[in-house]
């Protein structure tokens, strides 16, 4: 077990490190860089500089987060590589933001989250080789995000609105005050292991099948429920009691959609077995008045022009600041075949 262990903590410190050298570029234009780095520029954000190795960098893992499965789709390494490239560029203009607003890092923190680290990898070899190495530019990573972290909260942070405001709100966007449709069901649940072969399932829905018919002709559904379903509302007769759309799996929805009350369902085929429901009642959507949702209609209204100004800013930096990327490296966004970069 201990290889493993050894493989897993190496692993860990490398994503690490690449996360670090992922921010590292788009931090500082006045950071030391060695000349042969400094020349392969990326991009030009300010006076800001995002070297063609931090991009590489960010590129490699983003790739490693998204494509983990190792399955490219067509396209998909040049959509990203553009991703990459714009997520670098929008960082390095809300750096400059946050620190022009005068914004500090939270150092304390920041300090604890290093001594987290020491403290977990205090016995890893490839810790202590490349602990010199990795805690400055981790520092870097978390003094980063903690910028962007209080910049964001603050351009979230907008004047709340006032009653008319709220209702004026309210009455755009209706539908999202609106209680959904609930229906009142009951289960039989024929309990089926996912992995059963087909002549189970096959056996099960013939059961079914015939229960169906008895229900349909006078059988009693709670007492049948009691008797033979796997349900966990068995024991109340098969009960859901009542239960908002979009609650149950897309094939029991559709099944229920056709029914008036007291119906019962043809069997219906879900991941635990096949079920059969009857619907006791059907209550309509129901818009709420908005005395009764002018507290939540506040909160939606806040997150929403929070998150406008967020993007209306982020426009505002791209068009009001000077921005040069090399796009000679992507790939076209058609014809992409693939990780290697080769047509």
């Amino acid at each position: 077990m201990k290889p493993m262990r050894t493989r897993n903590i190496k692993l860990a410190l490398m994503t690490l490190l690449s996360g670090a050298l992922l921010s590292a570029g788009a931090f500082a234009a006045d950071a030391p860089r060695p000349a042969a780095e400094s020349a392969a520029v990326f991009a030009k954000v300010g006076d800001t500089v995002i070297t063609q190795q931090d991009y590489a960098a960010a590129f490699a893992a983003a790739s490693r987060q998204k494509f983990y499965h190792g399955k490219i789709p067509k396209g998909g390494v040049a959509a990203l590589q553009r991703e990459v490239g714009d997520a670098l560029v929008t960082n390095a203009l809300l750096l400059r933001e946050a620190r022009r607003r005068g914004l500090k890092p939270d150092d304390a923190a920041i300090r604890k989250t290093i001594q987290q680290y020491e403290q977990r990898y205090r016995d890893s070899k490839q810790w202590q080789q490349t602990r010199a190495k990795l805690v400055p530019r981790l520092t870097l990573q978390l003094q980063q995000k903690s910028l962007l972290s209080r910049l964001e909260k603050a351009v979230h942070n907008v004047p709340p609105p006032d009653v008319q405001e709220v209702r004026k709100y309210y009455a755009a966007n209706l539908v999202k005050f609106t209680s959904p449709e609930r229906v009142r069901l009951a289960v039989i649940l024929l309990k089926v292991d996912p992995s059963s072969p087909a002549i189970v399932w096959k056996k099960a829905s013939e059961e079914a099948q015939g229960l169906v018919k008895q229900l349909r002709h006078g059988a009693d559904f709670a007492a049948q429920a009691r008797a033979r379903s796997s349900d966990g509302s068995s024991t109340k007769g098969g009960d859901l009691g009542y239960l908002h759309r979009g609650v149950l799996p897309e094939a029991a929805e559709k099944a229920v959609d056709k029914l008036k009350p007291g119906d019962i369902s043809e069997p219906v085929r879900l991941l635990e077995g096949v079920a059969i429901f009857r619907l006791g009642d059907r209550k309509p959507p129901k818009l709420n008045k908005f005395e009764a949702v002018k507290e939540r209609a506040r909160a939606l209204w806040l997150r929403e022009q929070g998150k406008l100004s967020w993007k209306s800013l982020i426009a505002r930096l791209k068009k009001e600041t000077p921005v040069r990327v090399d796009e000679s490296r992507y790939l076209p966004l058609s014809g992409d075949t693939g990780a290697s970069g080769k047509k």
